[in-house]
């Protein structure tokens, strides 16, 4: 068996299966295993080979640390062992501490994307089953309906009025048409007809497919891995990413002259390198790609305790910065179980025969689940004894009508179902008092029963019928001179604690634009009833004939966007992104992919069509606003962690240059030892590694905050001098009152800068005096150990090893009292500065 047969779309059904060794039934459970063992999942990306292993080796792939690897080595060769050992003890026990935390990240975010995988209904042993599109492989029978991705290519056994969005692979707009059939080897890939595509997707139609190639050796695959496709970064990506760059070229800069400056002072040359290297790591904030990471999952955990999954979670940013969300109004402003008024003729009475032909189209439709049908269902049982269905024209977004061939004995009847206009656009005739009658002339008639329907808030839908000589079978074409028949009369109540619900969107200032397929009118009666008062409506039509400079004037005041096409959407989306908005769209429908892909924030929900789902950034378990307030806080709650980390390890960071800068030109011997440094490092780390649990101020959550790198860069800067100061008072303290010798010198400015380092951390975490903001639970512990263990540890045996001694009551004193200084001074500091500046 050959996974990848040449040109199979030239080559029939019945060979195929024998090639594949399959059948129609599918394959056996215990044959597919053996299939997915050899040829691997079905993803475009390449199984690791040990996650935990590359994992761990990530912790030290930092250039700085393999060249302090290599130094460390060269120290053994030199004779200095026990200082060799100190150091690689201290650079392991950092890179374990990050690679414990990270992988117990990863680890959580695994089992929470395993709650929203994309599934694939599939024939196993003679039935059909619903697994992960990741096991599918070759020779496996898919049944695919509208909405489903496509698993992987292959070659369709039946299809039924099958459309497929190829544009990914082909860059056509409109969907292709796809029926079984053999085709000529030389036949392009846009005009293969009978073949599907991995990544592609069901517009409408259903049908039985053969998988042929799977994961990196599909069409797909081979594009993406020639392209190396990535998502695009977030705004905090980017900016993570240049604020990194901007911290290594300082800190490069800066250690290469404290090198050269003890070099010209003549020190030795390997102390002199090995205290730049240290230094160097202890500046650069390397956990900062680890402390984003656990942050970002450790929220993402939160946020699942919410019922909203985080599937990529870089947007989680973006989330918490969103100040507008886009929603359809079924289901998520409307409790989504539609129910039926009536079924109405054109006169407006109650009609049993409007039911009737209704009935039959959503009884026997078999196209996609949907409300409507579900609400004439339930409405009321017919029994439907006698009849039987014979086709089916699926229901699509162009033609926005469903119809179904169904017959009694010698009668065949032909039934349709949609959207008013569509409806009446394939009528030439409708039944009027009993008789049948042009359809102009009760024109105006259906038009004023739909606007007074409307305006009451119902939707209403037009059904048709026609009757069919024999004819088992049915096409598009006719779709033309039916009977229009009457209404349908449909509506769906505001949920209850809707209106609660938006106010809570306004006040975390989040704007909510409902973009709707439904009339204005049925628009303007639904905003009214969820408290959207004098809202401002745009419908479709209107905007067809605006340009995008007049749309994007516009589009900021619309509060309700009415009688939207699919393609009409994405428009509004980029319109709010150029207007300056972080823009959240949520949705569930096939049409809703372009628009959630455009969205700064994807957003769709656990039942949402394959295609909605997988383009989606986040996945709500409940189609609810409410859950969304509450993915908004814990995504605010993260990012404002996120910060605390970046400020505490930037300000500390710049501070600790000039302190070290200034130490090398002032002092004859190296202020800390390379051992010495790496140990700050360290433990000033253990404490920030808990940031991710740490509470969040309400006035932090309350408002978006997007991410600012010049009023970060104002914060490193102005907290950097602060602790500047204090480290050259510490300095002075030392050689000045106390006549500190080398060792006393190096002890007194590790116990002071890891002890301040760490108390710090309780100030700078909160715009608010740190006596008004309680910290969480386990960075409290955190710090308070820190700070015990560092003043403990001069007076234990291991402190001769580490170049420490025991201090005299006076110094510590002393250094009690700078800290204290220091801490009352960033206070006041704080205070100031987050008056003038809007971070």
């Amino acid at each position: 068996m050959d996974q990848t047969p040449t040109a199979f779309w030239s080559i029939s059904e019945t060979e195929m299966l024998k090639n594949l060794e399959t059948t129609k039934d599918g394959l056996k459970g215990d044959d597919a295993r053996q299939r997915l063992a050899r040829y691997g999942a079905n993803t475009l990306k390449p199984p690791k080979r040990s996650d935990v292993f590359t994992l761990l080796i990530g912790q030290f792939k930092s250039p700085l640390i393999l060249i302090l690897f290599f130094a460390t080595v060269l120290s053994f060769f030199l004779g200095d062992t026990v200082d060799a050992y100190i150091i690689l003890s201290i650079v392991l026990a950092s890179g374990l501490l990050g690679f414990w935390q990270e992988r117990g990240a990863s680890n959580a975010v695994k089992k929470l994307l395993s709650i929203v995988q994309i599934k694939a209904a599939v024939m196993r042993d003679g039935s059909s089953k619903e697994i992960p599109v990741e096991e599918i492989v070759p020779g496996d029978i898919v049944i695919l309906h509208a909405g489903d991705i496509i698993p992987g290519d292959g070659l369709i056994q039946e299809s039924k009025d099958l459309f497929i969005d190829e544009a990914m692979l082909t860059g056509e707009t409109f969907p292709a048409e796809k029926v079984a059939s053999v085709l000529s080897a030389e036949t392009p890939l846009g005009q293969r007809t009978n073949s599907l595509w991995m990544g592609t997707h069901v517009v409408s139609g259903s049908a039985t497919a053969l998988i042929i190639r799977t994961g990196r050796e599909t069409e797909f695959g081979k594009v993406s891995d020639r392209l190396k496709l990535r998502p695009p970064q977030t705004e905090f990506e980017r900016g993570i990413r240049q604020f990194g760059y901007f911290l290594m070229e300082v800190t490069l800069l800066l250690v290469v002259a404290i090198f050269a400056i003890n070099v010209y002072l003549a020190r030795p040359v390997l102390d002199s390198f090995l205290f730049s290297l240290a230094l160097a790591v202890g500046l650069t904030p390397q956990l900062l790609p680890a402390i984003i990471s656990i942050n970002l999952s450790h929220g993402a955990k939160r946020m699942a305790e919410k019922k909203v999954i985080v599937k990529r979670l870089s947007s989680i940013e973006n989330f918490g910065s969103m100040n507008v969300i886009c929603s359809d109004k079924t289901g998520t402003l409307t409790d989504g179980t539609v129910q039926l008024q009536s079924a109405v003729d054109v006169d407006g009475a109650p009609s049993d025969k409007v039911f009737l032909n209704s009935y039959l189209n959503s009884f026997y439709q078999t196209g996609f689940t949907n409300p409507i049908d579900d609400a004439v269902r339930n409405y009321k049982k017919l029994d439907l004894t006698g009849y039987q269905k014979q086709d089916e024209i699926p229901y699509d977004f162009l033609r926005k009508r469903l119809s179904i061939l169904v017959s009694q004995g010698s009668t065949h009847l032909m039934v349709t179902k949609g959207a008013l206009k569509n409806v009446l656009d394939v009528c030439s005739s409708a039944e009027s008092g009993g008789a049948i009658v042009d359809i102009s002339t009760v024109q105006d008639r259906i038009q004023q029963r739909f606007e007074e329907f409307s305006s009451k808030g119902f939707r209403t839908l037009g059904v048709a019928y026609k009757n069919i000589n024999t004819d088992s079978h049915i096409t598009k074409d006719e779709e033309a001179g039916m009977t229009f028949s009457g209404f349908l009369v449909l509506f769906d109540p505001p949920k209850p604690n809707i209106i609660e619900t938006i106010t809570n969107l306004k006040n975390l200032g989040v704007a909510l634009k409902v973009i709707t397929g439904d009339n204005h009118l049925v628009a303007v009666n639904v905003s009214e009833q969820i408290g959207l008062k004098n809202s401002k409506i745009l419908t479709g039509p209107d905007l067809s004939n605006m340009s995008d400079a007049a749309l994007l004037n516009t589009v900021g005041g619309v509060d309700v966007f009415a009688e939207i096409e699919p393609n009409q959407k994405e428009r509004i989306i980029i319109a709010l992104k150029k207007a300056g908005n972080v823009v959240g769209y949520m949705g569930d429908g096939i049409n809703d992919a372009s628009a959630i892909h455009a969205a700064d924030v994807g957003i769709s929900v656990d039942s949402a069509v394959d295609v909605a789902k997988d383009a989606a950034d986040i996945v709500l378990l409940e189609k609810d606003l409410g859950v969304l307030v509450q993915g908004v806080r814990e995504g605010r709650a993260t990012f404002a962690n996120t910060l605390k980390y970046v400020f505490m390890a930037t300000s500390a960071n710049f501070g600790n240059m000039f302190s070290m800068a200034g130490a090398s030109l002032i002092l004859k011997f190296l202020p800390l030892l390379p051992k010495q440094i790496l140990l700050t490092n360290l433990m000033t780390d253990f404490p920030e590694m808990t940031i991710a649990t740490d509470t969040v101020d309400k006035e932090m959550i309350d408002v978006p905050r997007r991410w600012n790198i010049k009023a970060i860069r104002k914060f490193m800067i102005t907290f950097g001098i602060v602790s500047s100061v204090f480290d050259y008072l510490t300095f002075g303290v030392l050689l000045l009152v106390l006549h500190a010798n080398e060792i006393q010198f190096r002890t007194g400015w590790f116990v002071e800068s890891v002890v301040s380092a760490a108390l710090i951390v309780l100030v700078i975490r909160s715009r608010r005096p740190s006596y008004k903001s309680q910290p969480g639970k386990y960075l409290l512990i955190a710090t308070l150990t820190i700070v015990a263990v560092t003043i403990i540890l001069p007076f234990t045996p291991i402190a001769g090893i580490l170049g420490f001694c025991s201090l005299p009551i006076s110094l510590i004193l002393y250094i009690g009292l700078i800290i204290l200084l220091y801490i009352i001074t960033a206070e006041v500091v704080k205070r100031i500065f987050y008056k003038r500046v809007n971070l």
